[in-house]
């Protein structure tokens, strides 16, 4: 346990429970509670960063999503470098696996850039259905919109000043920001993307996840469970 919350610590003792179940351990997740108090292995306090030393149309439709690229979502992260310069994550989730397909940090993000980020994850994934945002400039922007239906998905907004119909971004964004954004400083955008990829890594294969039955994401994983 103690190696398990080194590593993960961030994650709380219910998910390295589960983690110590996936290693073939017997546990009780009241007893890991105990054990984790007892060891002083609370949460950190996620306002005291760390500097890290190394370098047809879209009108308002509440779809659920039903399988695999069905329904992806898309939403921005703000935060701000060790210097106070300003940067911004693009978030992107399926739905129904929720994989988080992609965080991809600039220091300005616009349609065009959002473009950018969505057509390779097309390439590597397949396309979506549809594709879920607020009402952003850079969402509802003509040209992204039109290219999506060209190229045969559907973008579909919320209802304005309604972020919990983009639910499961919303929690996306706020699990990196606890785990990661609040936790240290950065220097760079590309330290923080560095830092940022290693994290997704372990959020989509080893992060157990609430509504996944406390397994990891990845679909991949999902069907050696016997999903």
């Amino acid at each position: 346990m103690i190696g398990l919350a080194k590593q993960y610590g961030r994650y709380g003792y219910r998910k390295i429970a589960q983690l110590l179940r996936m290693e073939g351990w017997e546990v009780n997740h009241k007893r890991i509670e105990r054990l984790w108090r007892e060891e002083g292995l609370q949460l950190p306090h996620w306002h005291k960063k760390q500097r890290r030393l190394y370098h047809k149309d879209s009108s308002v439709i509440r779809l659920r999503p039903r399988y695999p690229r069905h329904i992806w979502s898309v939403d921005f992260v703000h935060d701000k470098l060790s210097n106070g310069r300003s940067y911004k994550m693009l978030t992107v989730i399926d739905e129904y696996t929720r994989e988080a397909l992609c965080v991809t940090a600039k220091p300005r993000m616009g349609h065009a850039e959002v473009l950018d980020a969505l057509y390779p994850l097309f390439l590597k994934h397949g396309k979506p259905h549809y594709i879920r945002s607020d009402n952003g400039s850079e969402f509802i922007a003509r040209d992204l919109q039109a290219w999506l239906r060209k190229v045969g998905i559907m973008p579909i907004q919320i209802y304005p000043g309604s972020p919990r119909e983009n639910g499961y971004n919303e929690r996306f964004n706020g699990t990196l920001r606890r785990e990661v954004l609040n936790a240290e400083w950065f220097s760079t955008i590309k330290q923080a993307q560095v830092v940022i990829n290693t994290w997704l890594k372990q959020y989509n294969h080893v992060r157990p996840h609430q509504s996944l039955n406390m397994r990891p994401p990845v679909p991949e994983t999902l069907q050696q469970c016997g999903t």
